[in-house]
Formats: C-alpha cells, sequence, structure tokens
C-alpha cells in the first residue's frame, strides 16, 4: 500500500489503529510518553504495539521541558523519533542522536511569530509538526504563510485537513508531509477514527 505523501499519526493509543495505519502505509506512528497524559501509552503496551507493526517509524511523543527527563524516557521506549514542544531544547536534544520533530502549536502563536520561531528556532529539527488544539480554518493568510515556510523547511501539516480537501492541499501547499490524530475514539478534540480512515483511503496512489 501506497500514500501519496508522508504521514505521521499522532496519539495513537492502541493497537487497531497501528496496525490499521501500518497496514495502511502510513510513515510514522507517535505515541505519547507523558503520564499526565490522556493519551498516555505506558512502556508495556508500547512494546507491545511496537512488536506488532513493522515498516513504519515510531515517534515518542513529550510536552516534557525538562532534558533529564526526556532523556529517560528516550531510554525506556527507545523510539526511532523524538518531538517535543519546546524549540530551545533543539540543540541538547541534537546530542542524543535521534531525529527530532518540533511540533508547534498554531493556537498559540500569530502568523508573524510563527514565522520567527520557525526561522529561527527550528535549526536542528527534521520536522516542524504544525497543530492546532481545536478546529482550524485554513484562510488564504495562513497558506500563504505555510506556502513559504514549506517551501524551505520540512513542514509536517495537521491543521485543516479533510478527506474533501486533503488532495487539493498537497497540490498547493509544498509540504514534507501530513499528520492526523489517533488516539480515544471518543475523546472530545481529536479525530474520530472513520475520518482518519478516510483521508487515508483519500490519498492512496494506485
Amino acid at each position: 500500500m501506497a500514500l501519496a505523501t508522508l504521514v505521521k499519526i499522532s496519539n495513537v493509543t492502541n493497537l487497531s489503529d497501528a496496525r490499521y495505519c501500518a497496514g495502511m502505509g502510513v510513515d510514522m506512528l507517535g505515541f505519547s510518553m507523558d503520564v499526565d497524559s490522556v493519551n498516555y501509552v505506558e512502556p508495556k503496551t508500547f512494546a507491545e504495539i511496537k512488536s506488532w507493526v513493522a515498516g513504519v517509524l515510531i515517534v515518542g511523543e513529550t510536552v516534557s521541558t525538562d532534558p533529564d527527563e526526556i532523556s529517560q524516557m528516550l531510554d525506556t521506549y527507545q523510539p526511532d523519533l523524538l518531538q517535543v514542544d519546546e524549540a530551545a531544547l533543539l540543540p541538547y536534544l541534537g546530542t542524543l542522536g535521534k531525529p527530532l520533530i518540533l511540533r508547534i502549536d498554531l493556537s498559540l502563536v500569530t502568523l508573524d511569530e510563527l514565522s520567527t520561531l520557525i526561522r529561527t528556532g527550528a535549526t536542528g529539527a527534521d520536522y516542524i509538526l504544525l497543530e492546532h488544539n481545536g478546529p482550524l480554518h485554513l484562510d488564504s493568510d495562513l497558506k500563504i504563510v505555510l506556502q513559504q515556510l514549506a517551501s524551505r523547511y520540512p513542514v509536517l501539516l495537521g491543521v485543516g485537513i479533510s478527506a474533501n480537501n486533503v488532495r487539493e492541499l498537497l497540490a498547493e501547499l509544498p509540504v514534507q508531509g501530513i499528520a492526523l490524530s489517533g488516539g480515544d475514539e471518543e475523546q472530545p478534540g481529536n479525530k474520530e477514527f472513520g475520518e482518519l480512515m478516510d483521508i487515508l483511503e483519500a490519498i492512496e496512489e494506485d
């Protein structure tokens, strides 16, 4: 199975989501390593899921800003990539030998701040993941900024995506890939698994 672009699934919490997504040909599966996260996956469950999926990169996700805590998480989980929310950590984390994803919550920054943050603070990130903690309409101003950023940096787009517009967005924006959320199907704020399936099926290649 091949997809039209690189795809990361964030907040995977269960084996059924992981196996389905791996079978569909997604590139990365992300698991929360934060004990206080609603999407937390304990190390034993993480190891079990990891043993069932093949051919997919495993991302350890954390919002921690404590370098020692993050280092300990890496030792425990042994993911292929590390995702963090704090740009200031990137220089240190770059010494740990894992490819890095910097997650930016678009609800916390203006467009000008976004451009500045990526220009000055994303050095060392292998991917820049743009998400939003709620629904977000990709208006023309945001699309212009995204076009500029995505043409210069490896952006993963995690906002404004639906089965109806995903092909159009990929044609319009030079993004490295897209990011969708797994997580508990009933949890507010996360995509339902049905919608995730529809988007993946919309970018299947013949």
